[in-house]
Parts: C-alpha cells; sequence; structure tokens
C-alpha cells in the first residue's frame, strides 16, 4: 500500500484531490469509510484537539489502523489543528499518520520557530509521518455563522503572500502547507463561502513546490473546488458540512424511529446523510 505522502504526491500529478473529513464518533468514520471505499478512494480522517479529547487520542489510531488493516485500504488519521508542540507530540507518539501545526496566532518568525521544531521531531520519531502548517488567518470555527469572523484574510492584501510561504516552507521543511486565500473555516448560514483566490493558489504552488492543503471548504463553490484542484490544490478539509448533515440525519432518524432506544437503529439516518455527502464532496474533488 502507498503512503500518504505518496498518495498525496500522486493526486498532485494527477490534478486531483484527496478528502478530508473530521469524526467526533464512530457512526461518522463508519461514514466516511463506507463513501470511501464505495468509490475506491483514499481518505483522510482528521480529528482536532477537541475531538481527539472527546474520541481518545489513541482510540482515533486504532480505529483508522484497525480498517487499514482489515481492509487493506488506504485510509490515514490526520491531527488537525493542534496549537502547541505539546500537543503534536502526543499525535506523533500516539501513532498518527500526519499533523498539523497551527501557529498562526503567532508572529511569522515563531511560527516558524515552532513549525520547524514539530517537524523535526516527527522525522526523529518517524520519518513517513506528514507535517503540514497553516499560514495566513483563516478563523477556527467549525460552526454555521451569520458573517465572516474578524479577522479572516479574505481581502487580496490580506492573503498568504507567495515570499512568505516560499520563505516559511524552506525554513521549516513542511511537507504540506495550508495558506489564506480566500478561505475560511466555517460556513456563512446562506451557503455562500467567499471566493478562493485562484490565481494566488497557483502562484503558492509553483513558487513553494509543495502541495497545498485547502482548510475550510465547507461552503465554497464547486467550481472554486475544481478550479482550486488545478491549481494546486491535493487535499481538501471537510468538517461543518459534514457535521450539518449528521445532525439532519440524526434529527430525521430520532423522528422516524420514535419508539426506539437503539441507538443503532436511529442513527442509521446520520450515518447514511453524512456519507452522502462525502461521496459527492470526493467525487468532485476526483473529477478530471
Amino acid at each position: 500500500m502507498k503512503t500518504l505522502k505518496e498518495i498525496i504526491a500522486q493526486a498532485d500529478t494527477d490534478g486531483v484531490a484527496v478528502g478530508h473529513f473530521n469524526i467526533s464518533n464512530l457512526e461518522g468514520l463508519h461514514g466516511i469509510f463506507n463513501a470511501a471505499k464505495g468509490l475506491d478512494l483514499p481518505v483522510i480522517i482528521g480529528t482536532s484537539e477537541g475531538e481527539r479529547d472527546f474520541v481518545g487520542i489513541h482510540e482515533a489510531v486504532a480505529l483508522v489502523k484497525a480498517l487499514r488493516e482489515n481492509y487493506n485500504y488506504p485510509i490515514f488519521l490526520n491531527a488537525d489543528h493542534s496549537y502547541s508542540f505539546e500537543r503534536v507530540k502526543d499525535a506523533v507518539d500516539a501513532g498518527y499518520d500526519a499533523v498539523i501545526y497551527d501557529g498562526v496566532k503567532l508572529p511569522f518568525e515563531e511560527n516558524m520557530l515552532e513549525t520547524k521544531k514539530c517537524v523535526e521531531y516527527a522525522r526523529s520519531v518517524n520519518p513517513n509521518v506528514l507535517v503540514e502548517a497553516e499560514l495566513g488567518n483563516i478563523g477556527k470555527s467549525s460552526s454555521v455563522m451569520d458573517e465572516i469572523p474578524e479577522g479572516v484574510a479574505t481581502d487580496e492584501t490580506f492573503l498568504t503572500s507567495v515570499e512568505d510561504a516560499v520563505r516559511f516552507v524552506e525554513t521549516t521543511g513542511v511537507d504540506l502547507l495550508a495558506p489564506a486565500v480566500g478561505n475560511m473555516h466555517g460556513m456563512l448560514k446562506d451557503g455562500h463561502n467567499p471566493k478562493i483566490n485562484i490565481e494566488r493558489v497557483k502562484a503558492i504552488r509553483e513558487a513553494t513546490g509543495v502541495p497545498l492543503v485547502l482548510h475550510g471548504g465547507s461552503g465554497i463553490s464547486d467550481s472554486d473546488f475544481v478550479e482550486a484542484i488545478e491549481a494546486g490544490v491535493s487535499c481538501v478539509h471537510i468538517n461543518t458540512e459534514i457535521r450539518v448533515a449528521f445532525k439532519e440525519g440524526l434529527l430525521q432518524g430520532l423522528d422516524e424511529f420514535s419508539d426506539q432506544i437503539a441507538p443503532y437503529k436511529y442513527m442509521k439516518p446520520a450515518v447514511a446523510s453524512l456519507q452522502k455527502k462525502v461521496e459527492e464532496r470526493l467525487r468532485l474533488f476526483n473529477k478530471k
């Protein structure tokens, strides 16, 4: 089986993107895995710090590893948005396939130093662990919002610059970079997030030489997804959309099976709803 690094490199070559979807429970994991397996596409499972605390860091590793080994399937686990070296270290030590150090709130120089520290530690433990960093403010929320959060970089002058991206990658040695290119975490209630600056995506990808990751995928238009992937995005993160789909399915299940108390009965519509959304996104990300 190919490593995650090889799979992302292949996606970059093929002009497609690997889907990254977060989980908070076993039902979400099943929905994502079933969607990916049904389409025969690799997939990355993400757990944020909060999701790791809820699911269990070692439990998440065991669950994903079991699916990968039992089905001989390319499913991988990423420690999404770790805000300290200690949380990155915990994930690397636990056996995660990839980690993200998010130091965007730090001054640029300090962000680089902390990111480099994370890269060096991951390499010392397992050279196959991918390390990603975020550069530029795209917010932190994975929720449905009334308006764009204060400080989120959607105006062109505040997007990640090509010069900063090049220096950051060269100094830190990260495998993947998640720049601010008009994207934002979370999703606006009207369902239409700001447009992606495709030219900035292309310029950063060409200048840095590393695959790019698009965070805050929920609410981005299909056309922006396709153009961003063509421009150099090789991995797309989705969380808010599948949380919404899961909740809608769960409410449907509780209504349809109101006389039931067995979770595996009223949870089925929730898994199905999430699975359908993941399938839609995976098809789009792999559209050639």
